[in-house]
């Protein structure tokens, strides 16, 4: 954190406190309408103070994060509460565990389309023998 800065881009922080893996994600979520403050959208380029509570819209729920720092630099995973505070409503979290438990988020393997080693045993299963008596190369018909 520089001395004497009192000013952070929304992006540059959201990117600095680990909440957006790269900034250009922090960019494209503040420009989905993804980040508000005190409920309103805003821009990758809006400026955030300390004590601002930021709102952080990753489905199913919204995180609410109040900044106790500013940082335009990237920090260790360590360093993260030093700079903010998680204070998302218990009902939110609520809401991600019923999420969890439908069974939408997390799907069980097997299910759906076919792993690699699922494809290789069905070409396996059904070699080219069984299409021999089919032509369908053929423009006759």
């Amino acid at each position: 954190m520089k001395e004497g800065k009192n000013e952070v881009r929304i992006d540059k922080w959201l990117w600095a406190v680990r909440l957006f893996k790269t900034r250009t994600i922090a960019v494209e979520a503040c420009k989905k309408g993804r980040i508000a403050i005190s409920g309103t959208t805003i821009k990758p380029s809006r400026n955030i103070k300390v004590g601002e509570v930021i709102q952080v819209r990753k489905p199913p729920i919204t995180y609410s994060f109040e900044v106790l720092a500013l940082a335009d630099k990237r920090m260790g995973a360590k360093l993260v509460p030093e700079f903010m505070k998680d204070v998302t409503p218990a009902s939110e979290y609520a809401i991600l565990e019923v999420s969890k438990a439908s069974g939408f988020v997390d799907r069980g393997r097997g299910l759906g389309r076919p792993t690699k080693k699922e494809r290789r045993d069905l070409d396996e299963f059904i070699d080219d023998s069984f299409f021999d008596e089919w032509d369908f190369d053929s423009d006759e018909g």
